[in-house]
């Protein structure tokens, strides 16, 4: 990501551009452009400013539903409040998609060394974004033994900063995973007879 970074004026600009360009008919609070590209909020201010006077997302109306509490009632309130948008006819959007979505986000060792210290990873395989192929049930599937959860999930979450999109993934210990393997278990089967890549690979998969 270091050479798109700096051909499109630095990394908090890329991740919020695949924000928008991942999640075209969404749209984006300030604070949710903030936390989701893990920008930090003056900066996602500053880039926002920046990319609507480029026309590449505009400004809309975002409708939240909040639910209330009235002694034991609890009832749906509509509230409408600022939001940002992908400008889906900004003239260059298709050239851009194709540069930062088509892009190779995330070089193999790179993904690894970023699960080297979740726990004793016996299965690492990557697919659906990873690999271009919007049809995979996954993005990713971890099993292994004495998985660190919290180390997973925040590995996780810089990857969805970095990407711009939320990432489906599975973690199953060894034991879990085999019996699910031998049972025929569609959405394991799902993953592993259709395209992906398998980066670690210690126990024997078929």
């Amino acid at each position: 990501m270091e050479i798109l970074s700096k051909l499109l004026g630095g990394a908090p600009r890329v991740k919020i551009m695949r924000l928008f360009l991942f999640n075209p008919g969404g749209g984006f609070s300030l604070k949710e452009v903030s936390s989701r590209s893990k920008v930090p909020l003056g900066l996602a201010r500053q880039e926002v400013s920046y990319l609507m006077g480029l026309n590449f997302i505009k400004r809309g109306k975002l409708e939240l539903l909040i639910e209330k509490k009235k002694g034991k009632k609890v009832f749906t309130k509509k509230l409408k409040i600022a939001g940002f948008f992908l400008n889906k006819n900004f003239a260059y959007i298709e050239s851009l998609r194709n540069l930062l979505i088509d892009y190779k986000f995330l070089k193999r060792g790179e993904i690894i060394k970023r699960f080297r210290r979740v726990g004793n990873l016996k299965l690492l395989v990557i697919a659906g974004v990873f690999i271009k192929d919007e049809n995979s049930r996954a993005d990713i599937l971890i099993v292994g033994d004495h998985l660190k959860r919290n180390v997973i999930e925040r590995s996780l979450k810089n990857m969805e900063a970095e990407i711009g999109k939320e990432l489906r993934y599975a973690v199953l210990n060894t034991k879990e995973f085999i019996y699910r393997l031998d049972m025929y278990d569609k959405f394991i089967r799902d993953i592993l007879d259709y395209p992906h890549e398998r980066l670690i690979e210690k126990i024997k998969v078929e």
